[in-house]
């Protein structure tokens, strides 16, 4: 390692232009990653919903579909811009009244309850389905397509349609969030470190490692929206602390060797042993996620797990040659740091360990209780902002119709009508359900069903399946759609063993399923992991159950609080904040207890030991939690898609929690504590 990093430094401009010219084909390959915005693409392949719309899209050739709610259009009206929707690219098929029955049946011959399913006022309900799924760039196009054809008098609602809303918004907001990121953690840089310009140059090191990992997700073929938003941001947030040990690594080596060639070679070494510890950690918190059977997990662990890796690698390859070349012009703008004398701190602790250990008992019961019964969401729709169209057109759905969802029903084909009649009488009893909708109960009783075309019988029958629509007033993820769907799955097994409910409420049914079993997963996948790591690290039984656990305690006091505060997370938060937080921020509690290791191992007592470890290490905790905090705070307050908005608030929050906990509560168990952590760790067996 020594003689690579001498090399490294004395070929330091070739070296640059080497990790320059690699970003050449990272930002081609950003560019032709494809983002998924559907949050329910990522559920497992086996689930009967999942397979139902795979069949819906063999069979009918329908992928997506959305609902349309006309308003003031006569029928001929209607019937013509129906027309015009079904000869948009990748319209598989339009339902409506009045494309169905070409205009030849007046809608006053109709009764008053088969009217009301598709007119209410002069409001006129119809369907559109794709050819392509809910998240396929082909659908938003043509949702795009449907909107400019209908009109300002339509209104195009489903979850096409907040797909493909949630795409522009968070396209629109992508760079901002990097750009409030890396600013505000310049100016917290600026302010704790000793160069206007060294955060500057750690920024833009850090950023080139940062395409260099968005340019290799190419492989991956595709990543999901908030990977793709968050991932810089935490890459920033995570790695930010390597170029901290680097350059306070050089600084020490500069006053014990003769050039400073030389010193940033030791500190290469110096600073790759030091962090292949806390990257392993990190990396381990993010592979855990990769568990999940939602499969969201699996795609930003993948792609976050790479960006530490490469952050490892910016930090010891392209940031000692770049500080090297910049070194004249980081010596012109040191300035002392702002950030105040934090030696006070440990003799704070020291002094009131006892206390500081009441309080941290005090507060278990109430963190973990809190954290236990958070609060989560599955739809996302009802958190976006409410001058979407999508938004706007949902809202008009329930309000005329009083629909705020729509089930899929796939029915045998050999199923009899009269079994299919029965089946469907049976269902609108079923509480929320508004109607069932089929070939029969579209047409009426005495209207036979010869008057409709052959091609619009293809829409809804195949030669397995066929088509119908349960209109519900209950809303995705609640418990009374929930209970619905199960009513309505045993209505259907009993009349059609093989018969698939779908949709998008059945899927986040579904998901729910999924998400309640990942938690416990991942959170002890993650747990066991990394306690393993720092097992290895400390050679120490006790330091791994004390480092976890006070984390944990940071992590539980960080979701505890909108349990308290009466405030709602996406379904995802807990899920992600407990491994990311975990993953990234024991290194803190690492980086104290090697110093207080050193310390005893040196001859001094337990009080002196926690004392100087506080101090030593205050400092560097401190910039590097407050870094990470401003690379996510920011970004919190602005975004305007609450599922990137309340992560990165949850982990911005929580790295300030687990730096409080890390500086107050951690000594102070280690004072408590420390005769246990001499007996249970291999090299502190000469003060046995």
């Amino acid at each position: 390692m020594k003689g690579f990093a001498r090399w490294l430094v004395s070929h330091r401009v070739p070296v640059i232009l080497l990790c320059l010219v690699l970003l050449v084909p990272s930002v081609l390959g950003m560019a032709a990653t494809k983002t998924k915005y559907d949050l329910l693409y990522y559920l497992p392949q086996d689930l009967e919903t999942v397979k139902g719309q795979q069949i819906l899209l063999e069979d009918f050739g329908k992928g997506a579909f959305s609902l349309l709610v006309t308003e003031g259009m006569s029928l001929q009206d209607q019937e013509q811009m129906e027309n015009a929707l079904k000869k948009i690219p990748h319209v598989d098929s339009v339902i409506g009244y009045a494309s169905v029955t070409k205009g030849m049946l007046p809608v006053e011959m109709i009764p008053g309850d088969i009217r009301e399913k598709f007119q209410r006022g002069d409001c006129m309900l119809s369907a559109v389905f794709f050819d392509e799924g809910s998240s396929a760039e082909e659908t938003m196009e043509a949702i795009q397509q449907v909107r400019k054809t209908a009109g300002e008098k339509c209104f195009v609602s489903g979850l096409s349609a907040v797909v493909t809303d949630t795409k522009q918004l968070v396209e629109e907001q992508e760079g901002i969030y990097v750009g409030i990121a890396v600013a505000l953690c310049a100016l917290v840089l600026m302010l704790t470190m000793d160069s206007f310009l060294l955060p500057l140059i750690f920024l833009c090191c850090i950023g080139v490692s940062i395409l260099w990992n968005m340019g290799s997700n190419y492989f991956l073929g595709e990543i999901s929206y908030i990977t793709k938003a968050v991932a810089a941001v935490l890459q920033l947030g995570v790695t930010l602390d390597y170029s901290i040990f680097l350059w306070h690594s050089y600084k020490e080596q500069q006053a014990l060797t003769e050039s400073k060639d030389e010193a940033m070679a030791e500190a290469i070494c110096q600073t790759f042993t030091s962090i292949i510890g806390s990257s392993l950690t990190t990396v381990a918190g993010f592979v855990s996620i990769c568990f999940m059977s939602f499969t969201l997990g699996r795609d930003l662990g993948i792609v976050m797990s790479k960006g530490v890796i490469l952050g490892v690698l910016g930090t010891v390859i392209l940031l000692p040659c770049v500080i090297r070349v910049m070194d004249g012009l980081i010596e012109k703008t040191s300035h002392r740091p702002i950030l105040p004398n934090v030696s006070g701190i440990g003799r704070f602790v020291a002094r009131h360990y006892k206390l500081l250990c009441l309080v941290l008992v005090l507060i278990i019961f109430p963190a973990f209780y809190g954290y236990s019964n958070v609060n989560v969401y599955y739809d996302m729709s009802r958190v976006m902002p409410q001058n979407l169209l999508s938004v706007q057109a949902n809202q008009k759905l329930e309000n005329t119709f009083g629909m705020a969802t729509t089930h899929l029903l796939l029915v045998d084909s050999d199923v009899s009508q009269k079994d299919v009649r029965d089946m469907a009488e049976e269902m609108r009893k079923v509480d929320g359900v508004q109607d069932v909708i089929g070939i029969d109960t579209l047409l009426g009783a005495g209207i036979p069903e010869s008057i409709l075309p052959p091609e619009v019988l293809r829409m809804v029958r195949s030669d397995r399946y066929q088509l119908m629509l349960i209109n519900s007033s209950y809303v995705i993820s609640s418990d009374e759609v929930n209970a619905q769907i199960d009513t309505l799955n045993g209505i259907l097994k009993r009349y059609d063993q093989g018969g698939m409910l779908i949709g998008e409420a059945p899927c986040t049914k579904d998901l729910i399923a999924c998400t309640n079993h990942d938690f416990t997963v991942v959170s002890l996948i993650s747990i066991i992991a990394i306690f393993v790591i720092i097992m290895l690290v400390q050679k120490s039984i006790s330091l791994p159950v004390l480092l976890v656990a006070v984390i944990e305690l940071a992590i539980a006091a960080n979701l505890c609080i909108p349990y308290y505060s009466g405030t709602k997370l996406p379904f995802v938060g807990p899920i992600l904040i407990s491994t990311i937080q975990l993953g990234a921020t024991v290194d803190y509690a690492i980086l104290m207890t090697t110093r207080y290791k050193q310390n005893r191992l040196s001859g001094m007592n337990k009080t002196e030991a926690v004392e100087k470890a506080v101090a030593s290490s205050a400092r560097s905790i401190l910039v590097s939690g407050f870094g990470f905090f401003a690379a996510t705070y920011g970004v919190g307050l602005y975004a305007k898609v609450d599922i990137i908005s309340s992560m990165c608030r949850l982990i911005a929050r929580g790295a300030l929690l687990s730096v409080a906990v890390v500086l107050l509560l951690l000594p102070a168990v280690l004072l408590l504590l420390d005769k246990v952590i001499v007996h249970t760790t291999l090299d502190m067996k000469a003060l046995r």
